[in-house]
Parts: C-alpha cells; sequence; structure tokens
C-alpha cells in the first residue's frame, strides 16, 4: 500500500516524538531528590524579575501555600499587584518597607535602615513554618549598594528551611548569591518602550 506523503510524515513525526519522550522519560527518572525548598534568583536588566516571582507566587497559591512578600527599595506606592494578591490575604503576608529608589531617597543611612528592618521581617518570615515561598523583592539592589552584609544574608538564604522556597529578585546580583541559588534566570534587555518616551503604564509597570 502506497501512503501519502501525508502518512509519512505523520510516522516520521511519531517516531521522533517517541524517542523524545523516552528521553524525556529517562532524564526525569533519573533524578534522586523529591522536594527540596529553592533558592531562585531573577536578575537582568530586563524587564519582569518582579513579575516572575509574583507569577510563581499566584502558582503557590493555587496550591493553598501561604506566601510572604518583603520589598526592599521599592516605596509604598499602590501597584496592581498588591492590590490583587489582598484578595489572599488569609495567604499572604506582604511587607513594603523599602523607601523609594536610592536617587529617591538621597539618604545612605536611611537606606541603610531601612533595608535592614525589611531583613528583619524577611528572617522572621523565614521561621514562619507556615511561609513555603517567600519572595525578597530588590533584594539584590540592597545587596549591590553594600546595605546588607552579602556574607550573612547569603548564609541566611543557605540555611533556610528544607520545605522553604525563596525567591530573590533585582538586577546585578552578586556572584556569592548566583553560586548559592538553585535556578538562576538572567532577563535580557532587548526592546524596552521607556527608551521610545512611553511612560510606566498602569497595569504594566505597576
Amino acid at each position: 500500500m502506497i501512503q501519502s506523503q501525508n502518512d509519512v510524515e505523520a510516522l516520521r513525526h511519531r517516531e521522533k516524538m517517541a524517542k523524545r519522550k523516552a528521553a524525556q522519560d529517562a532524564e526525569v527518572a533519573s533524578k534522586t531528590i523529591a522536594e527540596k525548598g529553592l533558592l531562585i534568583v531573577h536578575t537582568g536588566s530586563g524587564k519582569g524579575k518582579s513579575t516572575a516571582a509574583f507569577g510563581l507566587l499566584l502558582r503557590a497559591l493555587g496550591h493553598g501555600w501561604s506566601c510572604g512578600i518583603v520589598q526592599f527599595i521599592k516605596g509604598g506606592w499602590e501597584t496592581g499587584e498588591r492590590a490583587a494578591l489582598a484578595r489572599f490575604s488569609d495567604l499572604v503576608s506582604w511587607h513594603t518597607l523599602g523607601e523609594g529608589f536610592t536617587w529617591e531617597t538621597q539618604d545612605r543611612a536611611r537606606d541603610v535602615r531601612a533595608a535592614n528592618s525589611a531583613w528583619v521581617k524577611a528572617q522572621e518570615l523565614m521561621a514562619d513554618p507556615e511561609i513555603r515561598l517567600l519572595v525578597l523583592d530588590e533584594l539584590n539592589i540592597a545587596l549591590r549598594y553594600d546595605y546588607l552584609p552579602l556574607s550573612d544574608v547569603v548564609a541566611a538564604l543557605r540555611g533556610r528551611r528544607p520545605d522553604l522556597h525563596i525567591v530573590v529578585t533585582g538586577r546585578n546580583a552578586k556572584p556569592e548569591m548566583i553560586e548559592a541559588a538553585d535556578l538562576v534566570t538572567e532577563m535580557t534587555l532587548v526592546k524596552h518602550h521607556f527608551k521610545a518616551g512611553v511612560k510606566a503604564q498602569e497595569g504594566i509597570e505597576f
């Protein structure tokens, strides 16, 4: 029986996907660690680091997890994500403890105090056995400007509870942070509307 060209292509596709599935199944089967609290780092010059962290938090909420958010550097302005997550106040503990970016405050001592207050709160949430996912938003920026002792922070993150996932955001992640992390994603800036004169957009930037 003569096969049509479509039949031949369909067969080739099935064979290709069967081989790919076998390889994928073998890869998954080779993993021996069933569960592990991960240290996840979102860094790079591109947009979307905090947004990706909130996406993970939304996924965690879908599983009924209790989550925490500590915002370093960022001030207390109203954002869409905070308004949305307020609807999950029984599961989300949100703490914005920054006072604005350093070029806004123009006061290093004040920035250092705010970063230290945020770090104290972060450690409290890390110790809370109910919290399963903790977002430390812009922690990398606080470390970049030496507002916090890098070695102490990294040691505390390494010593997190075995069942606690932590997401650290902010550009210019320190090499020590990257080395300690289980997963690092670098957002690369390709094009940004801000460069074309477009101001921050509601629902997109905040």
